[in-house]
């Protein structure tokens, strides 16, 4: 394919710890693949060569916490012809977003000697929050052969085979006993995203939730089942609220209890 006609590919950060951009160059042999089909044109992890836009693809990750992520997101959809979300920081605010039911500034009069210089919004919030999103793509990190089969499918120009069903169905497939059922283990399964493979769950472990919630979670339900298993409601906010607590059916779940 002549180099003009190879997809140009651009790589983001906001506010977040990297670790989707690692998965991203974790693909190693895999990238290779596809390295001579996409140019990867702007990804300062990875290189400090930059080639102009507009570009092709853009990934995205972290959440935008400050006036200055806010305009700079905006020009970034300017210059994209498609706009990917990666991780729970750009589809749901993050860890990060934790501050959303706080007063910031309390938290930045306490860190900060100089909480005047100190530039911030009120939340932090996904990306599709502030501009159009083509896709997103959950996980904290994101699962890197999710990540390949989104590149692949641009390439091809088809939908995505990225699963929408929730980690319980990981758990039956790969023949994991349920641990609420067996062991009582509070797991937020039922309501998550598939992408991990249930691996906390193949190892005796609740599920944290790391890939947000799945498309319809009834998480009114296993609020309930949780109450009845002894759960108490400060509990229950507590594990609404973890990589992605401003993901709305979550949010909303976690204020309910919390009133």
């Amino acid at each position: 394919m002549p180099k003009a006609n190879i997809p140009k590919l651009a790589v983001w950060k906001f506010a977040s710890c990297d670790g989707c951009q690692l998965s991203l160059l974790d693909c190693e042999d895999e990238l290779l693949a596809i390295a001579g089909k996409i140019e990867i044109a702007n990804f300062p992890e990875a290189s400090s060569a930059v080639v102009k836009g507009p570009y092709d693809l853009s990934l995205v990750e972290g959440s935008i916490t400050t006036p200055h992520d806010e305009e700079r997101i905006h020009k970034i959809r300017k210059m994209s012809k498609y706009v990917i979300t990666i991780g729970a920081c750009a589809t749901a605010g993050g860890i990060q977003a934790l501050r959303n039911f706080k007063d910031v500034n309390e938290f930045i009069s306490l860190v900060y000697a100089r909480p005047h210089y100190i530039s911030t919004l009120s939340k932090s919030t996904a990306i599709a929050d502030h501009i159009e999103v083509d896709f997103e793509l959950r996980g904290c990190p994101i699962n890197k052969n999710q990540l390949l089969e989104l590149i692949s499918a641009f390439l091809h120009n088809r939908k995505p085979n990225i699963p929408n069903y929730s980690v319980c169905a990981e758990c039956k497939r790969r023949g994991t006993v349920c641990v609420m059922v067996s062991k009582g283990i509070t797991c937020m399964g039922p309501v998550t995203h598939a992408g991990c493979n249930a691996l906390c769950p193949s190892y005796n472990r609740g599920c944290y939730s790391c890939f947000g919630p799945k498309e319809t979670p009834n998480a009114a339900s296993l609020s309930r089942w949780l109450l009845e298993q002894g759960v108490e409601k400060e509990e229950l906010v507590r594990i609404f609220r973890g990589f992605n607590a401003n993901a709305e059916p979550f949010r909303k779940e976690s204020e309910y209890y919390e009133k």
